[in-house]
């Protein structure tokens, strides 16, 4: 392979052998538990005072219960969730590579799509969509395959650094400026969620788009990471169920648990002042000691259970997992539908732990039976539907 060669655009380069068109059964694991994992973070937001807009008062405080979500899941399963797009991303790569398609190709309108599904998403459901960022960050890597794996290493520790800096930097301005005051969320937006209209909070997601759209402009250069990080762990045989995917998820559980796990104790005792580097700087860590800790509970699982059975399930119905999780809590929480974030919401942290089990348990027991008679999930299934034509 000559760099020449490499860096034709629309010309699927030759790469090292994949495994083939065998679908790797820790990967959709892996993919179900980051689903319900984001709702770990994502259920505090729907309950909270203001939901989506509230999320935005960096200065509330969380009990020993949310504190301990937020340690274990905040900012962890969502990297996870932008890791395993990076991964989805070498195998349809891979994919082409082995029948000879142009790459890009078709994928730009698979990007497009999911861009505009996110928007849709974002409009109608959840103003925290992660999709129409994935989208953006899609185009830009799918382009990037084409260039040399220097080229691409390159970028990625060059983004990694950028988004490191950055980080720093906005946490020290934060600090400085007081910023993180515990400001409470004005009683307009707590009674619009609360007892607001469905169309006046698509207009409010709509008036506000540009602040509640901020995330992923904030942290591109980590989307853009992960997914570089995400087609090398494939690449390397991470996700394999041989000896070197077992000998590189040990690395992963090693080196996330034993440094990522503390640097997150750490940023969340800090305080608000350190939220950022929480969410965006150590979580990306803990969630490759998450690939190696659950790689190492699934290389011992001789007959799948009911758990093993569901999470595989939700994984493999990924997209439509995540915007059913959402709609769900939009319906329960939010006074369009039973409301319960505002009749609850001085009862404590329990009922709110609640609500994420029996959305997980739901979403296990509804992807399996599903799949019992469908091959793929319903929105996955309108998404091939309309590529097709």
């Amino acid at each position: 392979m000559t760099h020449t060669d490499d860096t034709v655009v629309g010309r699927v380069p030759e790469t090292k052998p994949a495994p083939g068109g065998r679908r790797l059964p820790l990967l959709d694991v892996l993919r179900g538990v980051a689903i319900l994992g984001t709702l770990m973070t994502n259920v505090w937001i729907f309950t909270g005072p203001g939901a989506e807009w509230g999320a935005l008062q960096s200065g509330s405080s969380a009990g020993v219960v949310e504190g301990t979500f937020s340690v274990l899941a905040n900012g962890k399963f969502l990297s996870l969730l932008t890791l395993l797009f990076g991964v989805g991303l070498a195998i349809q790569y891979a994919s082409a590579a082995r029948r000879g398609q142009p790459w890009p190709g078709r994928y730009r309108w698979r990007a497009l799509f999911l861009f505009a599904e996110g928007t849709v998403h974002f409009v109608l459901v959840f103003a925290w969509d992660v999709l129409m960022g994935y989208a953006v960050t899609a185009l830009l890597v799918a382009w990037l395959l084409t260039r040399s794996e220097r080229a691409q290493r390159r970028v990625m520790w060059w983004a990694a650094g950028i988004h490191l800096t950055f980080m720093a930097l906005l946490t020290a301005a934060l600090a400085l400026t007081g910023d993180n005051a515990d400001d409470p969320v004005s009683e307009e937006v707590v009674e619009l969620y609360a007892h607001g209209g469905y169309s006046e909070q698509i207009a409010f997601r709509l008036e506000n788009a540009i602040a509640l759209r901020m995330e992923p402009v904030l942290t591109f250069f980590l989307l853009l990471f992960l997914f570089l990080l995400g087609v090398r762990l494939f690449r390397a045989g991470a996700f394999g169920a041989d000896e070197t995917g077992r000998r590189l998820r040990s690395r992963l559980l090693a080196w996330g648990l034993g440094l990522g796990l503390p640097l997150n104790v750490a940023a969340t005792l800090a305080g608000q002042d350190f939220f950022l580097l929480a969410r965006y700087a150590a979580a990306p860590l803990l969630a490759l000691g998450y690939i190696g800790l659950i790689g190492a509970l699934v290389d011992r699982v001789r007959k799948p259970g009911p758990l093993m059975t569901g999470l595989t399930s939700v994984g493999r119905t990924a997209l439509s997992g995540y915007v059913l999780q959402n709609v769900l809590c939009v319906l329960v929480s939010y006074g369009i539908g039973l409301g319960l974030a505002e009749r609850l919401g001085d009862t404590g942290p329990w009922w709110v732990v609640g609500l994420w089990v029996t959305v997980c348990a739901i979403l296990m027991a509804g992807s399996t039976l599903w799949l019992r008679r469908f091959s793929a999930g319903p929105l996955e299934s309108v998404q091939k539907w309309a590529l097709r034509h």
